[in-house]
């Protein structure tokens, strides 16, 4: 594949749902010491709407692996709030997809900013990997 722009067409999107709950706060990752919602478990639900708004659409044996985050924390959520994440395919340039994301509570906005993926061949992309495995448990 030489250009994602064959299978996925900017706009595509995808809204996940994360509760709060005291195993994704800030105290329980070590990110806070506060009982709100993570920082890194929001990233995570960003790229897991991106993934969910593209990878469907790629060929047999292509997938996406995330390169970059750009994101805005600004709000806090309790446990047993819940945040809708949107991510929103806005630009395919080659392999490399960027997407809007954007969390929200039901009071306000809680994050926002920029995710970018890259397309991959998978078998290729898991050999890459088992060959640095490799090369580990030779030194």
């Amino acid at each position: 594949m030489q250009d994602a722009q064959q299978y996925i067409e900017k706009g595509a999107a995808s809204t996940i749902v994360d509760e709060v709950t005291t195993g994704n706060t800030a105290s329980s990752c070590g990110s806070g010491q506060i009982d709100v919602y993570a920082t890194p478990f929001m990233i995570a639900a960003m790229e897991r709407a991106a993934v969910s708004a593209v990878d469907h659409q790629l060929p047999d044996g292509w997938i996406t692996v995330g390169i970059s985050v750009d994101i805005q924390h600004l709000a806090a959520t309790p446990v047993g709030g819940e945040v809708e994440v949107l991510a929103r395919l806005t630009e395919v340039d080659g392999k490399r997809l960027v997407f809007a994301v954007r969390a929200e509570d039901n009071e306000e906005e809680v994050g926002r900013g920029t995710h970018q993926r890259y397309c991959v061949h998978r078998e290729s992309f898991v050999r890459q990997v088992e060959d640095k495995v490799c090369r580990r448990g030779e030194n």
